[in-house]
């Protein structure tokens, strides 16, 4: 972990939320998501946004709503995957799209980066197919993900369960 590239880090229920849906002007971060985010700032570590929002397909929501947030929040990019699960896309996670489309535009060894997410069955099962390292926070759909759901994706052992997204910054600094 000495040479870790960057960090993607999922939305809803990660960085604030329940986990559901809720729109870009009424998401509020958990108190410690703007600590995490400094922690990578300071430690030279890229963080891109990695989400799955098909409310944007339903038009609930915009590509640039989302953009703009984690703009704000000091994300060096985004990567948003609009479509419904239904559409069969190759992005929307657990599909690795788009990890890989990060890969190609970003020159990263996926190899070299951490996943962090509430989910299971999307979140680490996408970094488990890049060989990323896979690190799931307790928040948001976390402790369900871990304890009632882990048969959806018990093939994958995460490389590190997290209190919450600062408990796993600080993890990936410390492991460097």
């Amino acid at each position: 972990m000495k040479n870790i590239q960057a960090v993607f880090i999922d939305r809803d229920g990660t960085i604030g939320g329940t986990g559901h849906f809720i729109h870009p002007k009424d998401f509020t971060p958990y108190p410690f998501s703007k600590t995490a985010f400094q922690l990578l700032k300071d430690n030279n570590i890229k963080m891109f946004a990695f989400t799955n929002q098909h409310r944007i397909s339903r038009g609930e929501a915009s590509v640039i709503d989302f953009y703009n947030e984690f703009k704000t929040y000091g994300f060096d990019d985004v990567f948003i995957c609009p479509h419904s699960p239904s559409e069969g896309c190759e992005c929307h996670k657990p599909k690795p799209g788009l990890l890989l489309d990060a890969s190609r535009k970003h020159n990263l060894d996926l190899s070299k980066t951490c996943v962090i997410g509430d989910v299971g069955s999307t979140d680490m099962l996408a970094a488990h197919a890049v060989g990323a390292f896979k690190i799931l926070v307790l928040t948001g759909w976390g402790k369900k993900s871990f304890n009632e759901y882990r048969h959806t994706w018990e093939s994958v052992q995460p490389d590190f369960v997290a209190e919450n997204l600062l408990d796993a910054v600080r993890w990936i600094i410390n492991k460097r």
